[in-house]
């Protein structure tokens, strides 16, 4: 049970119109109810929240936010984007585990994942990137996906915060930490 009481339906027209956009149909996240149910935090959410598609590839940005998940412990937001995006971003069943239990520099990821993986790694271990972390990061992405990799270890570091100290409930169609 979470610890903050997610909103229940019906929900207000303007919130059912922000979960119908995000959600696209689907029922909303226990995340989103949450935040949906105190109007500051949940605009200040969704105006923070690097919903839209970005610079990165579907690929690169799933990458990011399940590592920074996996390396905060938080399987709820793991969960989610493995089962919403893994098969899109084409992440094998190998990836998948390689981001909660593997190195950076694990075979299964290419010189550009790798160290894509390393400064997700060096963000979440030392909020900040030396300099051979920042010049392996610029050999294979512009400034404008190094900036979005660091705004997403941020917020999916903010989400994990969240999620596991409201200790929401993994969502019955998320996917779950390999053992």
């Amino acid at each position: 049970m979470s610890r903050i009481a997610p909103l229940e339906p019906p929900y207000p027209a303007e919130v059912q119109q922000h979960f119908d956009r995000i959600m696209r149909g689907a029922p909303p996240l226990v995340l989103f109810r949450v935040m949906a149910g105190h109007p500051r935090a949940w605009d200040k959410f969704r105006g923070g929240s690097l919903l839209d598609r970005g610079p990165l590839s579907l690929r690169a940005r799933e990458i990011v936010i399940d590592r920074t998940c996996a390396k905060n412990a938080c399987e709820y937001e793991w969960g989610v984007h493995v089962a919403a995006f893994g098969a899109a971003a084409g992440l094998s069943e190998q990836q998948v585990r390689a981001t909660v239990h593997d190195k950076a520099d694990a075979d299964c990821w290419s010189p550009a994942e790798q160290a894509m993986l390393a400064a997700v790694d060096a963000l979440h271990a030392r909020a900040t990137l030396s300099d051979a972390e920042f010049a392996a990061l610029s050999a294979h992405y512009d400034e404008d996906q190094i900036l979005e990799i660091i705004l997403l270890c941020g917020f999916y570091r903010t989400v994990s915060y969240l999620a596991n100290t409201l200790a929401l409930p993994l969502e019955a169609t998320a996917a779950r930490f390999p053992q």
